[in-house]
Order: C-alpha cells, then sequence, then structure tokens
C-alpha cells in the first residue's frame, strides 16, 4: 500500500497481533492492522483497514481507506478507497469511490449527494 496523505495523522492503530471484538467509536483516525468483528462508528474519522487485516463488521466513516478483507456494508460519508489487495465482501455507500485495479469486491454501491 502506498503512503499517502492519510497516513500523516493516525491517532491509533490496531497492531497485527491485535484480535478485538466490539463496538470502536472514534473522532479522529483509526488503523487496523488485525482483526477486529463487531461496529465501527465513528462520523467523522478516517478508519484505514491495513493490508493484513481481517474485518467483519459495519463500517460508518467520513472516511474509509481498504487494502486488507472487509466483511460488511461500508458508509463512507466523504470517500471510500479500495487498493489493489483489498477484498470487499457487502455493500458501499458513499459519495466518492476509487478502486484500484485487482480488488475482489462483492457487494452493490450507493453513490450519495
Amino acid at each position: 500500500m502506498s503512503k499517502n496523505k492519510d497516513y500523516l495523522n493516525i491517532n491509533t492503530i490496531l497492531d497485527e497481533e491485535v484480535e478485538l471484538e466490539g463496538q470502536i467509536s472514534f473522532k479522529t483516525s483509526l488503523k487496523i492492522d488485525g482483526s477486529f468483528s463487531g461496529k465501527i462508528d465513528a462520523a467523522e474519522g478516517l478508519l484505514i483497514v491495513g493490508e493484513k487485516a481481517k474485518v467483519k463488521a459495519d463500517l460508518k466513516t467520513k472516511t474509509i481507506i481498504i487494502a486488507g478483507h472487509v466483511t460488511g456494508n461500508c458508509e463512507a460519508s466523504e470517500k471510500l478507497e479500495m487498493y489493489d489487495s483489498a477484498k470487499l465482501n457487502g455493500n458501499i455507500r458513499t459519495r466518492k469511490l476509487k478502486i484500484a485495479d485487482g480488488v475482489l469486491f462483492e457487494g452493490a454501491c450507493e453513490m450519495i449527494k
């Protein structure tokens, strides 16, 4: 995954060894490199799902960047990006969508205004 400006201000990281289950809410930024199942609801936040991450959750944030594997519905009020290593099994609802070559995506997509 290439570095971009979104990586400059990550406040919290769930490392590769972390396995977490439950509900997460945050106001700034979160990067998941481990495993998470449950629900993520952060209306103004940036969520990054790293290349080795496995997430089974519904995601609702301002911006979502996916490089790993996500099973669940994704709602990004601003934008959703999927890098070439991303796998998404779930529906997307977002204002802006960027999908790289090689992404595996199974679901529906709704563009919002």
